[in-house]
């Protein structure tokens, strides 16, 4: 068969591009390599940065594409590349309107918190708080536009046609005048962590084992240009062994994480991405996080700390060695003495007894490096030039975090699905109308 537009992958961004691509007029097709799509996105919170919206505005939220753009660039010590991060951040505003004013996705400013490093509220998230919540919602959009899909779908080429392999073993090819590909990282892929992200090798994956680094290998094979391969985000608050999600909203707002000792070890408010690393240099790679009533009323919030409650991974603190020096301590910080790790503690209330611990280890979320992009989405060729009808968004292409753990910004994964999904989906419609002059 002939399709003009084909997107290989159903996550978030796949979604998200079908639907740009058919809001400018094209036909697209979804392929899909699971029975039922889900992707890293049904795996995370759901939540998404975005400047300059109407729910921001409705809740008298200063924000613009310009300081969001600083906080990422802040971040990540300028490692990105600078025109696609300011394009991203212009764009992310429009896309969440968009998508909701369009699409119906119920999308509310989450309020209560910052998340590390951003400096107004600006994550987006649908009433559930959940990434399998905004992947039913994106699917409901996408049958509503009647966008065709076939799940069950393996690619396993793309040039000069998009080759599927079926369950049964079957073999399909479709040609295509633009191909956009949204089939995340390589974080499901051993052997590219253990090359690229040594550090994580043995770490627990808390993503889609499909993420196999299709993508890199796809477009390398075309001649693409591949950055940043050593980024990524990690988690340092998986509850083990429930392999839960706690969220980092309990160390915001408070919170401390200890080790077997009982003692601190780091400054929490660095960022979740990089906490991963110090939690997994503790003994047995294991910490506690350690919080009180107010913060456990807070988690409770959270679908998936109510998970965690349920499982049974929220516990009475149990008596460390150092448990009551370190609490002793963290008062004094409270009243103006200086951490050790820098952590500023005087501006969340201090924690009280009865306190409240959840075991956690670090974990590998996703990868940030891929396939470079420039502003349209366009796979660029190691001399910067674009690929023609070749488009990347989301893990597929290099991300916004430079090439480091400690580059990413609280929701740079889910920014780059939403908002780079749109772009490439309204990039491959317009190259239909304009001819192969477009991608060149």
């Amino acid at each position: 068969m002939k399709i003009p537009v084909v997107v290989v992958g159903g996550g978030a961004c796949g979604l998200i591009a079908a639907l740009a691509a058919h809001d400018a007029g094209a036909e697209v097709l979804v392929l899909e390599r699971d029975a039922s799509p889900s992707g890293s996105t049904a795996l995370s919170s759901g939540f998404v940065p975005a400047s300059y919206t109407r729910f921001q505005r409705a809740a008298g939220v200063d924000d613009s594409p310009e300081r969001m753009a600083d906080d990422i660039r802040s971040k990540n010590h300028g490692g990105a590349d600078p025109r696609v991060v300011d394009a991203v951040c212009r764009a992310s505003g429009p896309a969440i309107e968009w998508l909701a004013d369009r699409h119906g996705i119920p999308f509310q400013l989450l309020e209560g918190f910052l998340y590390p490093g951003h400096s107004a509220l600006r994550m987006h998230c649908v009433p559930e708080k959940t990434g399998a919540a905004l992947m039913a919602s994106l699917l409901r959009a996408a049958s509503r536009a009647g966008i065709d899909m076939l799940a069950s779908a393996h690619v396993t080429e793309i040039h000069p046609e998009v080759r599927i392999q079926r369950p049964d073993g079957s073999a399909e090819q479709i040609e295509c005048d633009a191909t956009v590909l949204a089939c995340s990282g390589f974080g499901g892929n051993a052997q590219m962590v253990r090359e690229y992200l040594p550090e994580m090798a043995n770490a627990l994956y808390f993503g889609h084992a499909g993420n196999q680094g299709d993508a890199v290998r796809w477009g390398r094979s075309l001649g693409a240009d591949v950055r940043d391969m050593s980024a990524y985000q990690g988690h340092g608050s998986v509850a083990v062994p429930h392999n839960i999600l706690i969220t980092w909203a309990l160390m915001m707002e408070g919170g401390i994480q200890v080790n077997a000792d009982g003692k601190r070890f780091s400054n929490e408010h660095l960022g979740y991405s990089e906490q991963c690393l110090p939690v997994l240099e503790q003994p047995g790679g294991m910490a506690w996080c350690i919080y009180d009533e107010r913060l456990h009323q807070l988690g409770m919030t959270f679908p998936d700390y109510q998970e965690a409650f349920r499982a049974g991974a929220v516990k009475p603190a149990p008596p460390f060695p150092h448990f009551m020096q370190t609490l002793k301590a963290v008062e004094g910080y409270a009243e103006g003495a200086k951490d050790p790790f820098g952590r500023n503690f005087t501006t969340k209330p201090k924690m009280q007894a009865p306190y409240y611990a959840v075991k956690v280890t670090g974990a590998l979320f996703h990868t940030q490096g891929g396939l470079a992009v420039d502003q349209r989405a366009r796979v660029l060729d190691q001399a910067g030039k674009p690929l023609p009808g070749l488009f990347a968004g989301g893990g597929a292409a290099r991300g916004l975090s430079g090439d480091s753990v400690w580059g990413y910004l609280s929701g740079n994964g889910l920014l780059t699905a939403v908002v780079l999904g749109r772009i490439a989906g309204e990039s491959a419609a317009r190259c239909l109308n304009a001819g192969p002059a477009a991608t060149a």
